[in-house]
């Protein structure tokens, strides 16, 4: 299993947030993670990428317990993020955005690998503009390029879909087909879009309060188990 949560707990002050949550991504799927917005899903990713310290519980990839590890060290493992409201850096241009994601790559290449700009043309065309100028969708696609040029095991991404425009919602599905096809990436893909998730995912968690609630291999069939904590 490459990726495996185990019991996690996290807290913000006395606030507990996640609740003894249980998660796994084998090699080369890609698992979904849905529910309504506000019940723990960003803070387990969050929590996964070392950004917050559970108060129990352990995260192991690839075979290596990185419960305390720093942010970077899980970068450098093979573990690619693209958080929620994407983040790159509006003044710098789309190549030197690219080249940042490059520190994290363990062949320590110079150069944005080329299969980036077969995935994003767009990108190829725009490398000379800051990211502040990009469109919401443009920018998405670049905080998922800077990501992908670190040559990840693992991509997390936190609603990619969110406020941006169906064409590239669409390519956007397209490459995270080609992603998991390649059998060389595993994906846990946070989304509240039920027909964009039941079309990529190989399995689901959802949750509810803090905690997982459902968990099944097929999206698909279990859609009416599903639509209940996705709908406000």
């Amino acid at each position: 299993m490459l990726l495996q949560v185990h019991q996690l707990n996290v807290s913000y002050g006395e606030t507990a947030v996640l609740r003894g949550v249980d998660l796994e991504v084998p090699a080369g799927k890609l698992v979904c993670l849905m529910g309504r917005n506000g019940v723990g899903k960003t803070t387990l990713l969050k929590s996964i990428m070392g950004q917050l310290r559970p108060s129990q519980g352990t995260v192991r990839f690839n075979g290596v317990d990185l419960t305390h590890a720093r942010p970077e060290v899980r970068a450098r493992a093979g573990i690619g993020y693209v958080p929620q409201g994407r983040e790159i850096f509006p003044q710098l241009t789309v190549r030197e955005n690219l080249q940042i994601g490059l520190e994290a790559n363990p062949r320590r290449l110079r150069v944005v690998p080329e299969i980036v700009f077969e995935y994003f043309p767009m990108l190829k065309t725009m490398l000379g503009r800051k990211g502040g100028v990009l469109s919401g969708g443009q920018q998405q696609q670049l905080a998922i390029a800077r990501a992908l040029v670190a040559e990840p095991k693992l991509l997390i991404l936190d609603e990619p879909t969110e406020g941006i425009q169906p064409s590239i919602i669409t390519q956007i599905g397209e490459v995270l087909h080609e992603l998991k096809g390649s059998g060389n990436m595993a994906v846990l893909l946070v989304e509240q879009y039920l027909e964009f998730a039941l079309d990529l995912a190989d399995s689901y968690y959802v949750m509810e309060k803090g905690a997982i609630v459902l968990h099944g291999h097929s999206a698909q069939e279990d859609r009416e188990a599903i639509k209940p904590y996705l709908s406000f």
